[in-house]
């Protein structure tokens, strides 16, 4: 509508009742948003405060083994070990080549006034890794040690590398306890596992284990694929059952529980993972617990 009187002109419209509230309101809509975001960024900070960031550190690629100060861990340990209190003197020699400015001739064992000891066998369980002196590492190792008289002991071997790369003790051994173990874990899996139902593989399992046991290399022939890689046992065992066939986890392989006996009439329980494959509508195995090219 316009209404005119004189040179006055007056323009009158109709707009939305939402937008004069619109136009009203918001800034007060604005004041409380930013007080909304203010508190909840106080809370967030009482929480969870802003922490400095922690530069990434690359993860250290484990040593690879060193093989021959293994070998001289145990070396010395069997050297170590081994004592006849009536000819003490062969005790220093068998320590010569280890003896040094930092240890005695004996190595800090003095063997008693009567009696003797022997190792029968020593294995390295475990392994650590020290730098005392910078850019020098040792390596403390762990080994088991089977003797005559005091039985299984496990003694600790400081074993370093000279400039020139050669190895020797880092200092004196010491005797410790086992590593720690417990009872035996059965698989995680081992409740959720299928059983095998086809009585055509089972057969087959069964068979080319019987030979696989015994070391029958031609009878177990028939039952393998043509790119099959077998190593055969030195035992020469007898399969008298088995006892649970079930499918492995994934696809291509079966579990297997079995009874076996050997010439001596000693029986075991064993385990035996097989990968078998249908060629040709017939089950055949392609491989019997581990791998021997690898």
């Amino acid at each position: 509508m316009r209404v005119t009187q004189g040179n006055a002109r007056v323009r009158i419209g109709t707009r939305p009742l939402w937008r004069i509230r619109t136009a009203r309101e918001w800034p007060r809509y604005l004041v409380s948003a930013v007080a909304v975001t203010g508190l909840a960024a106080s809370v967030r900070f009482a929480i969870d405060p802003p922490r400095p960031a922690t530069p990434r550190v690359a993860a250290r690629a484990p040593a690879p083994t060193d093989l021959a100060a293994e070998g001289f861990a145990s070396l010395f340990a069997r050297s170590y070990l081994t004592w006849n209190a009536a000819d003490p003197q062969a005790h220093e020699q068998g320590l010569a080549s280890f003896a040094g400015p930092g240890i005695d001739p004996d190595g800090g064992l003095q063997p008693p006034s009567s009696g003797e000891e022997r190792v029968e066998w020593t294995e390295v369980v475990q392994e650590r890794e020290l730098e005392l002196v910078p850019a020098r590492p040792e390596h403390v190792y762990t080994v088991a040690a089977q003797t005559d008289d005091a039985g299984l002991e496990y003694l600790t071997v400081s074993v370093v590398r000279t400039a020139g790369g050669s190895l020797a003790l880092g200092g004196y051994p010491a005797f410790v306890g086992a590593p720690a173990s417990g009872p035996a874990q059965a698989s995680s899996s081992q409740g959720r596992l299928r059983e095998v139902e086809e009585p055509a593989l089972a057969t087959v399992v069964g068979r080319a284990l019987r030979n696989y046991l015994s070391a029958s290399g031609s009878e177990l022939a028939a039952d393998l694929t043509s790119d099959a890689h077998v190593s055969l046992p030195a035992g020469g065992l007898s399969l008298e059952s088995v006892q649970r066939l079930d499918w492995a986890p994934g696809a291509g392989a079966v579990l297997a529980v079995v009874q076996a006996q050997d010439g001596r009439g000693a029986r075991y329980t064993l385990a035996y993972e097989l990968d078998v494959a249908q060629v040709q509508g017939r089950w055949e195995v392609s491989a019997i617990q581990m791998n021997p090219d690898s």
